[in-house]
């Protein structure tokens, strides 16, 4: 074996979401010593690095959804080589919503090394904006286009407890947003756009507060929405609670009691168990 042999390794960097700013110390030492950035738009790229005064001569190549897996076999040659391959993205975070999955699996299939300079994220910016809770989230993506399928995934969000974040199209978002307002209007949301750009903003309020906002303006830019988890209320159903009051109610216990006891037992706000209580005695269900 060749110890002088140099061992490559390919790195994700993390790029600006907008402010030039926030392109760390590391990402720019690995741009100047990097043999090849893979990126998703040369262009696009060519001006970041000239924005910090680093050429990239011929070491920018493309790399996007529509060649990823053709361009895994050049990646790991280079890295078998023993060269430096740092992989990009237009911005945020290389792989999340963005190309370089792929690309990393089979790299390390390979059993090369990957590793990466952490950075910003659209994700983790928009969550720590949000207001939300960040203990326990999960990242949907883009939604899907088809009508159906976003309803197959609201249903899938109705028990789902930790918050959500997702991406979603300036032009999308308005109806989007209507759509989770119909079914959640109590949920809390924060619609996060331009962050960290001139025009940052974060609209944030319930669902039925944040889609009114929306309903009567144009969003422009980069858009991520943050949504809150279901509740126990949101997930226990009004017959679950019906059947526990009248489970209790045949049993002699009062109004007042039956809905304390269901009240604690299911988690589910008083007043919510106390409404469903008064609209099923209007209805001769109880005694």
């Amino acid at each position: 074996m060749d110890e002088t042999k140099t061992v490559g390794e390919l790195v994700l960097v993390a790029t600006p979401l907008g402010n030039l700013g926030d392109l760390s110390a590391r990402a720019l030492d690995l741009f100047r010593r990097a043999d090849v950035i893979y990126c998703e738009d040369t262009r696009h790229s060519r001006t970041l690095f000239s924005a910090h005064d680093i050429p990239s001569g011929g070491r920018l190549q493309s790399l996007h959804e529509h060649n990823e897996v053709a361009q895994s076999a050049q990646v790991i040659a280079r890295v078998s080589a023993g060269e430096l391959v740092v992989l990009i993205s237009d911005a945020g975070t290389p792989g999340i919503s963005d190309p370089g999955t792929r690309v990393v699996a089979a790299v390390i299939d390979a059993g090369l090394r990957v590793t990466t300079a952490p950075g910003p994220s659209a994700v983790i910016a928009a969550l720590t904006v949000s207001g939300l809770s960040t203990e326990r989230f999960v990242m949907e993506g883009f939604l899907p286009r088809k009508s159906g399928e976003r309803a197959r995934r609201y249903e899938e969000w109705a028990s789902e407890e930790r918050t959500i974040v997702f991406y979603e199209s300036p032009q999308r978002v308005a109806s989007v947003v209507g759509e989770l307002a119909e079914r959640f209007p109590g949920r809390r949301a924060a619609v996060a756009r331009e962050l960290t750009k001139l025009h940052e903003e974060v609209i944030r309020g319930t669902l039925s507060e944040v889609s009114d906002e929306l309903s009567h303006r144009e969003i422009l830019g980069e858009v991520v929405v943050v949504l809150d988890g279901a509740t126990l209320s949101d997930i226990v159903s009004d017959e679950v609670v019906l059947a526990a009051l009248a489970e209790q109610w045949s049993e002699g216990v009062t109004t007042r009691d039956a809905v304390n006891y269901v009240s604690s037992m299911l988690g589910v706000p008083h007043r919510d168990v106390y409404q469903l209580a008064l609209a099923s005695r209007k209805d001769g269900s109880t005694k």
